[in-house]
């Protein structure tokens, strides 16, 4: 058996405790832990414990990460962003499984033990994009947790053959199936959501669908995903990810939405950008819609921004939310914890005795202070196993 002793450190900001962890599962937490001699012993020195923080949303196949820095080159709308990364894969030799891993020893280091990432599938790369992020995904899969979804992100319906490669991609190894703005790009919000459903449908898998449709437009396409999810029975498995529409309508409609939402148990996934409204995480909450993160795109051909960090992702949250007592700063954070968790379906995840130990070592007096002054992680533990240590991924 493995063991590791962390001692003095306080969960989620209590009291210090030690937490004893045996082959990878947290066993014990108490005031004082004796250990048998073989133990690895950690010391907490006081510092906040939280659970490992939780990438709802990526691009790992993507990212320049690593790579010389690359002017932003992209005009301002989603199909420009298509059509100039479609030119740089053209021009540029990328390995998507060495920028994968890349980019996931960066997300380890900032304390991530969870990702969910969307994977390209089009007409023209195929599944090549996937097999690399599949590789990278076993090459790194003692160190990080990782699902990835099948993401047509030149559409389905105008991009003929691709529905045939969705269904190729859920075979070959991704665990959801996504979608994009039925109306803006499909041009035909109906038979783009059936075609996705009936996917995921026929594969027993869940949905994650991109979302950037503003107001009313982006609301009828939550109205469609709705009726879908109840008539399928996929309660719990379905997410919509940026809903920009939620923070763009009007009261009455805002409440029927989240209504159909919470009543389909149907997730939403919000990274707080910078240009555009975004979906009101209180409202949401508070209507029993659960809420995940993520980092989105990472310095890659859609933008030259990010670096993987949820802590810094809890902050923006709360920044563009005008939050400012503790209690709504720790809401931040717990979407990108527990929310992104029960999204991604993590099993055994948590700080009780039984979960598994995926969690992390953060300096604060409070969880409040740690989101606001995103300190550097002082350990970062998967399964049992030291992963990082002082912002340095080890793996």
């Amino acid at each position: 058996m493995s063991y590791l002793l962390l001692r003095n450190v306080r969960l989620m900001g209590g009291a210090p405790v030690d937490v004893c962890v045996e082959d990878g599962i947290i066993t014990e937490i108490a005031k004082t832990i004796e250990a048998p001699p073989e133990t690895k012993i950690e010391d907490g020195k006081g510092q906040l414990l939280v659970p490992g923080f939780v990438d709802a949303h990526m691009h790992l196949d993507k990212t320049f990460w690593g790579l010389p820095w690359r002017p932003h080159q992209a005009g301002p709308l989603t199909i420009d962003r298509i059509e100039n990364e479609r030119r740089l894969r053209r021009e540029e030799d990328v390995s998507s499984e060495d920028q994968a891993i890349k980019l996931m020893r960066q997300a380890i280091a900032k304390g991530t033990t969870h990702i969910r990432s969307h994977v390209d599938i089009d007409t023209e790369i195929s599944l090549a994009n996937l097999e690399g992020t599949l590789a990278a995904r076993d090459r790194m899969k003692d160190h990080v947790t990782v699902q990835l979804v099948a993401f047509p992100q030149s559409g389905m319906l105008v991009n003929p053959g691709a529905a045939d490669l969705l269904d190729l991609a859920i075979t070959a190894g991704a665990d959801l199936v996504g979608g994009i703005d039925p109306s803006i790009i499909e041009r035909d919000p109906a038979g783009h959501i059936d075609g996705i459903f009936a996917i995921a449908d026929r594969h027993g898998c869940g949905i994650d669908i991109h979302l950037h449709e503003p107001g009313n437009l982006g609301g009828f396409a939550i109205e469609l995903i709705a009726d879908r999810t109840r008539a399928l029975g996929l309660q719990g498995k379905v997410n919509i990810s940026h809903a920009f529409c939620l923070g763009l309508v009007d009261q009455p409609y805002f409440e029927k939405l989240a209504g159909l939402l919470a009543d389909n148990e149907i997730s939403i996934m919000t990274h707080a950008p910078g240009y555009i409204a975004f979906p009101p995480i209180k409202p949401l909450r508070e209507a029993g819609v659960v809420l995940c993160s993520g980092s989105d795109n990472v310095r890659d051909a859609w933008g030259p921004y990010g670096n993987a960090d949820m802590l810094e992702r809890a902050m923006l949250l709360g920044y563009r939310s005008n939050f400012r007592l503790d209690q709504d700063i720790e809401t931040a954070l717990d979407i990108t914890t527990f929310g992104g968790a029960a999204v991604m379906g993590a099993e055994s995840y948590g700080l009780e005795v039984g979960n598994q130990a995926d969690f992390v070592v953060v300096p604060g007096e409070t969880l409040a202070e740690a989101v606001v002054n995103r300190p550097p992680r002082t350990l970062v533990v998967k399964g049992g196993v030291v992963v990082a240590r002082d912002g340095n991924c080890l793996v």
